[in-house]
């Protein structure tokens, strides 16, 4: 049996006579499904294999393969009970009318009983809005059987690799009376009148209305008028990509969207401000589409006729035709934060869209308004602040992990985390020595 190997550098992984504390996956150029090779310390481990699926089981070395460690195998056509699935993280959202949503959830609920699935999965008499993740045998299993039912036969599952297990940090599935924040000022918007729904454009047809846009954008200083793209998301998404030409929405939460909504001045803020809403095309986008299906009915009663939102959001559209067009990395909500559009289509190419001097806060620390390095928010130390931010590492440094001076004095202060790691819960800080010294230096 041929067999593949990679190497690795054992001390990224375990110390020396030590067993790691996590499966270790195999992954890269080379390597096959027949049987898979490790090159590691000198010591007894637990493993999985990414490619064969073997794992649980303990390992010794067989041979000495270099300096750094040995060569151990695992016969590829095993495959034991403890063997975990790769982690994967799944959206998808319907809107169709559910008669019994407290029933649709106790269903949901009994079918999850001993998978090891983590989200936000959301059930009201408009349908459903999941996002979560799970070893890919669960996760897959909860998208086939929710398929059986007609209602939602023709859902469009989007799926992409978690970095470091689970994104979420539990379940969440219950019945919520919107299945997404709305104001509470704003009527219940009439989601399942297809009529009242923007109409959806396929990802290749959003990328040639970005080219036609584009041309216009690139030959004259001047503004399309009959055309706008409007960026339904929160000002911080925007801030780590977007499509180029969209305006920074300058909202920090959903309920909060006012486009359209102002009768009798022009709001700079506003790029639906004073437009024919009978001749302007309003092409909407964000994350995974549910948000512009949603604020389309609002804008339909308030007069908005051509309202055009992209199919499957930015996600489907990256997966699909790649990053022409967008500029930066994809902001989700769940522990990822940020996602280069390599993660959805591996040849994903850069913009070829003019560029114009940028007088906005794309890609610039919160703090000194320098380039950031790293396209992820982090948040602040502060518990009682907690605000999602962009920071340099110098800014991090200086502050503590903080947003501002003023923060780094609070009672509730955390310690610096590295920009991929997300905060836990204050009482795995609060009796820390972290904390007493923070205390102490403040």
């Amino acid at each position: 049996m041929a067999s593949a190997s990679a190497l690795i550098s054992w001390s990224c992984f375990l110390a020396f006579n030590s067993k790691p504390k996590k499966c270790i996956p195999l992954t890269g150029p080379g390597v096959a499904n027949s049987s898979c090779s490790l090159r590691l310390a000198r010591c007894e481990f637990r493993l999985r294999c990414n490619v064969c699926g073997h794992g649980g089981g303990n390992f010794k070395p067989s041979a000495f393969g270099s300096s750094n460690g040995v060569l151990v195998e695992c016969d590829g056509s095993q495959k034991d009970s403890e063997s975990v699935d790769e982690f994967i993280v799944v959206n998808f959202y319907k809107l169709v009318f559910i008669e019994d949503p407290e029933e649709e959830v106790n269903r949901h609920l009994s079918f999850m009983q001993g998978r090891e699935i983590h989200g936000r999965i959301y059930v009201n008499e408009e349908g459903i809005n999941a996002q979560y993740s799970g070893p890919s045998e669960d996760a897959l299993a909860y998208v086939e059987w929710l398929k059986q039912d007609f209602k939602f036969s023709d859902i469009l599952v989007q799926i992409t690799p978690a970095t470091n297990g689970h994104a979420f940090p539990r379940l969440k599935l219950r019945y919520k009376p919107s299945l997404v924040q709305m104001n509470e000022g704003i009527l219940k918007p009439p989601l399942l009148d297809l009529s009242m729904r923007a109409t959806p454009l396929a990802p290749s047809e959003w990328r040639r209305k970005l080219d036609e846009l584009n041309k216009i954008s690139c030959t004259s200083d001047a503004v399309d008028s009959n055309c706008i793209l409007l960026d339904v998301r929160n000002g911080y998404e925007w801030d780590v990509g977007h499509f180029h030409g969209a305006q920074r929405p300058v909202v920090d939460c959903f309920r909060s969207t006012s486009y359209g909504q102002s009768e009798t001045e022009v709001v700079d803020s506003d790029p639906l401000a004073n437009v024919d809403k009978e001749k302007t095309d309003v092409l909407m986008y964000c994350t995974g589409g549910i948000r512009c299906d949603v604020y389309s009915t609002i804008l339909r009663q308030r007069g908005f006729k051509r309202l055009y939102t992209l199919k499957g959001g930015v996600s489907h559209y990256l997966q699909t035709e790649g990053s022409m067009g967008w500029v930066g990395n994809l902001f989700v909500f769940d522990g990822r934060l940020s996602l280069p559009p390599s993660t959805y289509k591996s040849d994903s190419s850069a913009t070829t869209f003019c560029e114009k001097p940028r007088h906005h806060p794309f890609a610039r620390c919160y703090i000194c308004g320098s380039q950031v390095s790293e396209l992820r928010h982090r948040n602040c130390a502060n518990l009682d602040c907690n605000l999602l931010f962009l920071c340099c590492s110098n800014c991090v440094d200086a502050v503590r992990g903080c947003c501002c001076i003023e923060c780094t004095s609070a009672q509730r202060l955390r310690p610096v985390l590295p920009g991929h790691l997300r905060y836990q819960k204050w009482h795995n800080y609060r009796d820390s020595e972290f904390h007493d010294s923070s205390q102490n230096k403040f």
